[in-house]
């Protein structure tokens, strides 16, 4: 499968402004082929980039902005193949079973073992997927960036962060180790950034898409984390910015696959 992707980003800085960028595809092993370009400008000139590896082959991109900028980025890359599985390390499974800023397990542990009290391993999957988006609304800006897992439950609704979110939570609180992915998503509709589930069971780590808004099997990881804190597209380090223009496509070379949502599948 060949998929092609691109994201435009136009922001505004104020002056001493540092920024973090995610928005290329992770550098996974396995690829047939992979080929990209990124361009970041101000006033017709390149600004210089520091590229810094994440977890899981993701990767930032930093920039500093002494003065006031308006900067324009133009990301680009045509991916064929699928990345090889990845291993969960002992201290990913450790990270990844803790509560984090958006996805309070602690505080859900009730709620999971009262609607999941007799549901393990692969069956809790399916499970906390089609119980979340049984329970939840798709409900485009609808929720607050501060907003957790609770919080989306109490209100019903959210966007795709919320949904999964919820479901990492949930997971967690049944000790099974849950992570966030942000990825490009081809199928998506409205097409934008994507926020996905992964979950470590049978010894393998399996995408979760509670919207259902996609097929998992066309999906592309751009970083992967704890929740939401550790996949943002954009963000700074000091100062401070205004978003003006996000877009981002994704297709791939034919038909997009089916989805199943009873079926365990990896990001590749």
């Amino acid at each position: 499968m060949e998929r092609s992707v691109s994201a435009r980003l136009a922001f505004r800085t104020v002056a001493n402004t540092k920024v973090a960028m995610a928005i290329a595809v992770a550098r996974n092993s396995g690829y047939s082929s992979f080929a990209e370009t990124l361009s970041v400008t101000s006033g017709g000139e390149e600004i210089p980039l520091t590229e810094i590896s994440d977890h899981h082959g993701g990767r930032f991109h930093y920039m500093e902005f002494a003065e006031p900028a308006e900067v324009d980025v133009e990301y680009t890359a045509t991916v064929a193949g699928r990345g090889e599985p990845e291993e969960a390390s002992l201290a990913d499974r450790i990270r990844y079973v803790r509560p984090s800023r958006y996805a309070e397990s602690d505080r859900l542990l009730p709620t999971a073992y009262a609607e999941f009290d007799t549901v393990s391993a692969a069956g809790l999957l399916h499970a906390v997927r089609d119980w979340v988006n049984n329970e939840l609304r798709y409900l485009s800006g609808s929720s607050r960036g501060t907003d957790g897992a609770v919080e989306t439950l109490l209100s019903r609704r959210g966007v795709c962060r919320d949904f999964a979110h919820l479901a990492i939570a949930l997971l967690r609180s049944k000790d099974i180790p849950a992570r966030l992915a942000a990825v490009y998503a081809p199928g998506l509709k409205p097409m934008d950034f994507h926020a996905v589930a992964e979950a470590y069971v049978d010894g393998a780590w399996h995408v979760i898409d509670p919207t259902g808004l996609a097929p998992r099997e066309s999906m592309l990881r751009i970083t992967a984390g704890r929740d939401s804190s550790d996949t943002a597209f954009l963000s700074t380090v000091g100062g401070s910015l205004v978003l003006n223009q996000l877009r981002v496509t994704a297709v791939v070379d034919g038909e997009l696959p089916d989805e199943d949502s009873g079926r365990l599948v990896q990001l590749g």
